[in-house]
């Protein structure tokens, strides 16, 4: 079992390396937006798998709460999206 956890946490670990690439040079806007979504659930992910690795159960609300956050994170970002993004004034 130790085995598959370290497995997991390395490929989700390359993922997020990819993820903050995307987010540096994403050519657009909502491309960085959607990276930074990846990165919130990556995070998120990695929590999760660190909590059945350790078996500490308070981990876990961690992972709610940083989920609640993400999940709040794109409600904004959308609605700043939809109202047309940056303005250069």
């Amino acid at each position: 079992m130790d085995i598959v956890i370290a497995i997991t946490l390395v490929m989700m670990a390359a993922s997020l390396c990819l993820a903050f690439i995307r987010l540096v040079m994403g050519p657009s806007l909502p491309d960085r937006v959607v990276a930074l979504e990846l990165l919130s659930t990556l995070i998120v992910g990695m929590i999760g798998v660190i909590a059945i690795a350790t078996d500490v159960a308070s981990f876990l609300d961690v992972t709610i709460v940083m989920a609640l956050m993400a999940f709040l994170a794109s409600i904004g970002f959308a609605r700043f999206l939809e109202r047309g993004g940056p303005r250069d004034d």
